[in-house]
């Protein structure tokens, strides 16, 4: 073989070499490229997944306390009416009491 077919194969081979390394590194961005496209995509996902939950969370807190400050508004309420029901009761023996002390103050000093 001449050394012109060997050296125009050697450039060939050399050729197609720097073709097949220019594609692969091609291929290998294109790769990295969608990798990051994909990732940046689950990070977005995990993102709203996470504020969506919560956003839940904080709802269901909110139920809670309300259901809470319910409660403790129906206990305040019933002890009100407790209080006032037996202040009411001793209503007439304080009146009682305080008229006793008065005419026993009266006839002291006669």
């Amino acid at each position: 073989m001449p050394e012109t077919q060997v050296l125009e194969r050697i450039k060939d081979a050399e050729s197609d070499a720097d073709d097949i390394v220019a594609e692969a590194k091609e291929e290998a961005d294109e790769r990295i490229r969608e990798a990051r496209e994909e990732a940046e995509q689950i990070r977005t996902e995990a993102e709203e997944e996470a504020a969506a939950e919560a956003e839940q969370r904080l709802e269901e807190a909110r139920e809670e306390i309300e259901e809470a400050r319910s409660e403790i508004l129906e206990e305040g309420n019933e002890e009100r009416d407790a209080l006032e029901s037996a202040a009411s009761s001793r209503v007439d023996n304080v009146t009682e009491y305080v008229t006793e002390l008065f005419e026993e103050a009266v006839h002291a000093q006669t």
